[in-house]
């Protein structure tokens, strides 16, 4: 269907506005798709929080220029789909990694990451990032360590004098 200029305008705007905020996109080509395999990704796209968008090449140059994620408009050729993650910066790689274990035609082309183009052969490095509350967590375990190791050698003191004033007991007996 064929879009007239003020259609072409708001999606335009649309794209802009989720390339502003994003923290990372990635484009990948669905050519052989089927439609219940676009509606898979789709769905494990929104379960992930990214947001995927078919927008031809032409307005999607125009939508990501001046933004963070101008950095993939080289390899924008071709049906591609685009996938903007705002929280995560390894969603867009994560969703796209666990697509293409089950269905091969999608071929990822190249991620964004603040503003930094990564070539898709770097696709499950960026994937394997930790995600925020991962990335928290393993903050608290390091910060979490010490006070651990600490409380465990002071609990062993006491816990050794009784070990020999019972041996010793037991010996006397």
């Amino acid at each position: 269907m064929a879009l007239n200029l003020e259609a072409k305008k708001v999606v335009v705007e649309q794209v802009n506005s989720l390339a502003d905020s994003a923290i990372s996109v990635g484009v990948a080509e669905y050519r052989g798709l089927t439609v219940e395999q676009m509606t898979n990704l789709r769905s494990s796209a929104m379960d992930a929080n990214v947001s995927l968008r078919v927008v031809k090449n032409t307005l999607a140059k125009r939508a990501l220029a001046k933004t963070a994620c101008e950095c993939v408009t080289p390899v924008l050729s071709g049906p591609v789909i685009l996938g903007f993650s705002q929280e995560d910066p390894g969603a867009v790689a994560r969703v796209f990694k666990d697509f293409v274990k089950e269905n091969e035609d999608l071929v990822v082309k190249g991620l964004g990451v603040s503003g930094e183009f990564v070539d898709a052969d770097q696709l499950k490095r960026i994937a394997d990032l930790p995600t925020k509350d991962q990335a928290i967590s393993m903050a608290m375990a390091l910060m979490l360590a010490p006070v651990e190791k600490l409380t465990r050698t002071l609990n062993e003191v006491p816990t050794k004098v009784t070990r020999v004033v019972s041996a010793v007991a037991q010996q006397k007996q």
